[in-house]
């Protein structure tokens, strides 16, 4: 499989050549390109040091993009920073620090609402539905949560602004096996609910299970891309990238 640069004017967000890294002069993204169509759930795996995680963030505004764009349902959002970006569709989970520790469950969806707070019952409504153990614990603390728990309140935050691409970089990291598979079942059905989700994750064989496409990422660029199921059986992506990884039944 070949490196693409994506072109489908239906993608709900379209990434291009895009460069970018913490520092002058030092990128970590090196023409990287990737997009994601409607009802699409994304994964991105590769090596550590790939810049799966960089790509996120900088679509997210908290890294300097160089060159190359970023594109939100036809509108160049590259560069905009994280306040407008939730404004414009997009929602962003990260790895760690992902809640608001001495806030209830309820008042971390509150600030997930910030910019909209009369909209906060629909939209409150719309997470527990998606995951009830939200609700019935809506004033507990979420320092006292467990690591899957925790992801789960983060996940429902980002959702409280109605994204229309959520990005989760490494949902599972650190979480046990059941753990790890619940948080995958979470993001499936975030994707039935209508969000399209591009998701990096170091699980890369989990990951490929459950995605409609996928990206492999090595310095920086799109080295591989195709669909799960294709790439867990790409002899090329098997002996580079997944090596045992990649055994299915």
């Amino acid at each position: 499989m070949s490196q693409q640069t994506p072109e489908d004017g239906n993608a709900v967000v379209t990434v291009t050549d895009l460069v970018a890294g913490y520092l002058p002069g030092v990128n970590i993204l090196n023409g990287c390109s990737i997009e994601a169509r409607p009802g699409e759930l994304i994964g991105i795996i590769g090596p550590n040091g790939a810049g799966k995680s960089t790509l996120l963030k900088a679509m997210f505004g908290l890294v300097k993009i160089h060159s190359g764009r970023v594109v939100v349902r036809g509108r160049d959002i590259t560069g905009l920073k994280a306040n407008k970006l939730v404004t414009q569709g997009i929602g962003f989970v990260p790895q760690t620090n992902n809640v608001f520790a001495t806030l209830t469950i309820e008042e971390n969806m509150q600030m997930g609402m910030f910019q909209r707070p009369k909209d906060f019952k629909e939209r409150f409504d719309f997470v527990t539905e998606l995951f009830p153990e939200l609700g019935k614990r809506r004033q507990q603390r979420a320092g006292s949560l467990s690591g899957g728990e925790r992801q789960m309140v983060a996940m429902g935050r980002a959702l409280m602004m109605d994204p229309a691409v959520l990005l989760l970089d490494e949902p599972s990291a650190g979480l046990s096996p059941v753990k790890q598979d619940e948080t995958f079942l979470r993001v499936h059905e975030i994707n039935r609910a209508g969000v399209s989700v591009i998701m990096v994750e170091q699980n890369a064989r989990r990951c490929l299970q459950i995605c409609d496409r996928a990206y492999v990422l090595d310095q920086g660029r799109d080295a591989y891309t195709g669909t799960g199921r294709q790439l867990l059986k790409d002899p090329k992506v098997i002996q580079l990238y997944l090596g045992t990884l990649a055994d299915t039944a």
